[in-house]
């Protein structure tokens, strides 16, 4: 393989990967699809906090702490009366890893639930008390209402009253918290009702790189009324902000929670944080209710699936069954790639298989091999061109030798050689690059395609195409690796490795080149095995099946190399167009002009 040719290679990797990376760093920084989506970062603000926990007690402590379960057709919610929360929201549509419901509230044994209630803006101290409920059920809602009698310091009592309310079809539900009795003046805010401790289904390990991730994002209310989705920037793993915010939220890459107040003009405290509990990583969201807000409030929560089938219904009342309009929650899904139009022509391709042959795995592969078929013609032709390269690099070191002192001469005879043979010097590069458009927006299907989610293509190896697939689970951890033992990426690397091996077969080439060419067919690979070890099984297998299409493809190339198919010239076209005539002219005069300079120069010596 010619020197050039490696760098060529190279470069185009690396861009590969460069892209992906970069990519995911500006997801929180670029422009969406939709009307009403450029993301920004927003800041925390100073936000004084007081204790307010020492100032209201229970009047009764005789409730027992109990816990029930509410279902829809969608959900199924545990409660604990123990500060009126809920434990978990089970997905009856959707698995985890391990095959049993996807729960959106991931906690450890000792993590707080979720939906507690604070005094004040004082995360410190949640409401643990007991309280009373009741679950009052109708054909259309239910309702579970919990209540709670305190007194304060002038001895004057109020009731602390949440309700959570669900309807079949939906996996938004509201949350209603009132304060009746007496006003609470102790502070700028009443109470703060929170998310917490992070959002499922559950993992070991979290690095918010590009397979997994926890993300905060708000929806900014702008002055022209638009919903701006932004980043929120922690300092000290915290986040206040007073701004009038539609919604915030916490998202993983299939799932999302969106908390969202029905009335949007209140001047709401919003609040986040990020911490380590029991699990590896905690992302909680919380609302604070201002003081001057004396009647009940009510909160929207979204907490399911990262579709826009459902995202997307509340922007008209007959789209959904709570008859919530403009509560554009779509705006809170992750961004998609800016190739995302080729994403959906190849989603539409990949779902058409499916149907066919109801096996994602199968249509992974039949999509890879259709898509070798169409670019065919272009990668032929770059593989062609680097061939050519390959096989005319004696002649081109004659002409080096040749003309060691004539730079000029030796690329006017290299431009007539390559154009005695057809060879354009692009001609390995720029298939390549067209090619990468292709290669950026199937990485960025196969990455969060929400039906791969527990699409099995092996029983018993590779259960979900979404995760990597586990074949031995270790009692240690291995550097860069982990506990885990993962076959694909193995099997990756050596299918790199052939792949590789097979474009340098016929490349006669220095100890320089070999060197290079040894560093490239084994470093490389070893090094994408370690990017890529925790990738998803059906990125994995995409990028396993096309080294092996590329393995065939560079044995018909080397035996069309053998042939000498490649070190035939160009016959001549009996009449030449207008542009030919002209670049013919062209050379001609360069030629002349560089004979000119040589003998000038063998003169002057």
């Amino acid at each position: 393989m010619e020197k050039k040719t490696i760098w060529i290679f190279v470069i185009t990797i690396v861009l590969v990967f460069a892209f992906i990376f970069v990519q995911q760093l500006i997801t929180t920084s670029k422009e969406e699809s939709t009307p009403q989506a450029t993301e920004e970062t927003v800041v925390e603000e100073v936000v004084e906090k007081k204790v307010l926990s020492s100032l209201y007690t229970p009047v009764s402590l005789s409730d027992t702490r109990q816990t029930f379960t509410v279902e829809t057709d969608y959900i199924s919610v545990d409660f604990d009366t123990r500060g009126a929360s809920v434990s978990s929201i089970k997905m009856k549509n959707y698995n985890d890893a391990k095959g049993a419901l996807a729960d959106v509230v991931f906690k450890g044994e000792n993590d707080h639930n979720a939906f507690l209630l604070y005094w004040g803006s004082d995360l410190e101290d949640p409401v643990l008390d007991n309280f009373a409920y009741t679950v009052n059920e109708t054909s259309e809602q239910t309702d579970v209402v919990f209540t709670k009698t305190y007194k304060k310091a002038d001895g004057s009592t109020f009731d602390l009253v949440k309700t959570f309310s669900f309807k079949n079809g939906e996996y938004l539900f509201l949350v209603t918290v009132d304060v009746t009795g007496s006003e609470l003046t102790d502070s700028d805010y009443i109470v703060t009702l929170g998310y917490e401790p992070q959002v499922g289904p559950t993992f070991n390990t979290l690095k918010n790189n590009n397979y997994d991730y926890r993300r905060f994002y708000v929806g900014q209310i702008k002055n022209n009324g638009k919903v701006v989705r932004s980043n929120v920037k922690l300092t000290n793993n915290k986040f206040y902000s007073t701004q009038n915010f539609k919604w915030m939220s916490v998202t993983s890459k299939y799932f999302t929670v969106i908390g969202s107040p029905a009335d949007e003009g209140s001047n709401y405290l919003y609040q986040a944080t990020q911490g380590s509990g029991d699990i590896y990583q905690t992302n909680g969201f919380y609302i604070s209710i201002p003081a001057s807000e004396t009647e009940s409030k009510t909160f929207y929560y979204y907490a399911g699936p990262q579709l826009k089938e459902f995202l997307g219904s509340y922007y008209s009342g007959t789209d959904n069954a709570w008859g919530i309009r403009n509560l554009n929650l779509d705006d809170a899904m992750e961004s998609g790639s800016i190739l995302g139009w080729l994403e959906n022509i190849l989603k539409f391709i990949l779902q058409l298989l499916y149907k066919i042959i109801p096996n994602y795995g199968v249509g992974i592969i039949l999509v890879t091999i259709l898509l070798k078929v169409v670019l065919w013609p272009l990668t032929k032709k770059s593989t062609a061109s680097t061939a050519k390269m390959q096989a005319l690099n004696p002649q081109i070191e004659e002409i080096k030798k040749k003309y060691p002192d004539n730079p000029q001469k030796q690329n006017i005879e290299m431009q007539e050689l390559y154009k005695k043979y057809g060879i354009s010097p692009l001609g390995g590069c720029l298939p390549m690059l067209i090619q990468f458009p292709i290669l950026i927006a199937f990485y960025g299907l196969l990455n969060k395609h929400f039906e791969l989610r527990g699409a099995m293509f092996i029983p018993g190896w590779i259960t979900d195409l979404s995760v990597p697939e586990t074949v031995l689970t270790l009692g240690f951890n291995i550097p860069l690796i982990g506990n885990e033992i993962h076959l694909l990426p193995i099997i990756y690397t050596l299918s790199m490795i052939f792949s590789m091996k097979f474009t340098q077969s016929s490349s006669n080439s220095s100890a320089q080149n070999k060197t290079t060419m040894m560093i490239m067919t084994y470093g490389m690979p070893i090094m994408f095995f370690f990017v890529l070890y925790s990738a998803p099984s059906g990125l994995l297998l995409y990028w396993t099946v096309q080294n092996f299409l590329s393995i065939l493809q560079q044995i018909y190339t080397n035996n069309k190399l053998k042939k000498g198919d490649f070190t035939k010239p160009i016959q001549p076209e009996k009449k030449e167009s207008a542009a030919v005539l002209k670049y013919q002219e062209k050379l001609k005069k360069m030629k002349e002009e560089a004979d000119r300079q040589a003998k000038n120069n063998k003169k002057g010596k």
